[in-house]
């Protein structure tokens, strides 16, 4: 019992069940006299409307918390404050579960390839997530992440991937982009240190930035965009078929690029970061 309205509720419940006075309910229940006689005000029209929206942004995003919900509110013309955002997410009881705090992990070379990029397609990263469909059958996802602006480039789902098929994922991305990066940075996996590889990064004047193995933490960025992935889509399906898998990932990808306001970002969307840079450094 820490708000007033639960305190309000409890001196009730003595009242009726025990027949005590307010007085002495009150004092029991820690609640002054004049907060229990306080009548609450009447929920407006627009409150509701508040409420009701909370509500099915829960629904929809159950992974999304408070702050997410006010930057949307803000986007649809709500003028409305964070705090009392805050207050209704808790009243409606929509928190959303915490997850457990890793411990910070530290080793040799945790520096090694921290380079931090200063404008879009400066440095890709790349990275192998699995999952498996209902009846067990394995299913390879490649993501490719932007680090400048935090773009989710390609998620390529199949059964297996090869060198030869990450190589075609660049080469469609160049062309999509319509430039190569300076740098791409991965781990020692078999896919990213074949022949193949290396031969399109030297066609291709690409520098290309392995981590130490063991430590994923050095290609923290792709690492974080796989933890949002498993805990907003992979957690929450059962995938029957691999098309299913490329569906639903493709859809949410174009979700997290232009719906998700991301907090490095100012609050803005990965796209619209992107779209705000290249509108202040146009020549």
């Amino acid at each position: 019992m820490v708000t007033p309205n639960r305190r309000r509720q409890a001196v009730t419940v003595l009242e009726n069940e025990f027949g005590v006075s307010q007085r002495r309910a009150c004092h029991v229940v820690g609640q002054h006299r004049s907060t229990q006689r306080h009548q609450t005000k009447s929920s407006t029209s627009e409150e509701e409307q508040l409420r009701e929206w909370l509500r099915t942004f829960s629904r929809d995003r159950p992974r999304w918390g408070w702050r997410r919900a006010f930057a949307g509110l803000r986007a649809e013309g709500f003028r409305i404050n964070r705090k009392r955002v805050h207050r209704l997410w808790k009243d409606e009881g929509l928190q959303v579960p915490r997850k457990k705090r890793k411990r910070r992990l530290t080793g040799v070379g945790v520096t090694v390839g921290s380079i931090v990029p200063c404008q879009p397609d400066a440095v890709w990263a790349m990275d192998f997530q699995f999952d498996r469909t209902i009846d067990g059958r394995q299913i390879k996802l490649l993501n490719i992440i932007d680090e400048y602006t935090r773009e989710c480039l390609a998620i390529v789902a199949d059964n297996s991937i090869t060198a030869d098929q990450v190589v075609a994922v660049l080469e469609r991305l160049v062309i999509e982009r319509g430039m190569v990066p300076e740098f791409v940075r991965f781990d020692n996996g078999p896919e990213f240190v074949a022949t193949a590889i290396a031969d399109w990064c030297r066609a291709s004047t690409v520098g290309a930035m392995f981590i130490d193995p063991g430590s994923p933490w050095q290609n923290g960025w792709v690492e974080s965009f796989n933890g949002k992935l498993r805990d907003e889509l992979l957690n929450r399906w059962q995938f029957d078929s691999l098309l299913e898998v490329q569906v639903l990932t493709e859809d949410w990808r174009v979700d997290y690029n232009t719906n998700r306001p991301h907090w490095a970002l100012n609050h803005l969307t990965p796209t619209r970061y992107h779209r705000n840079w290249v509108t202040t450094h146009q020549t």
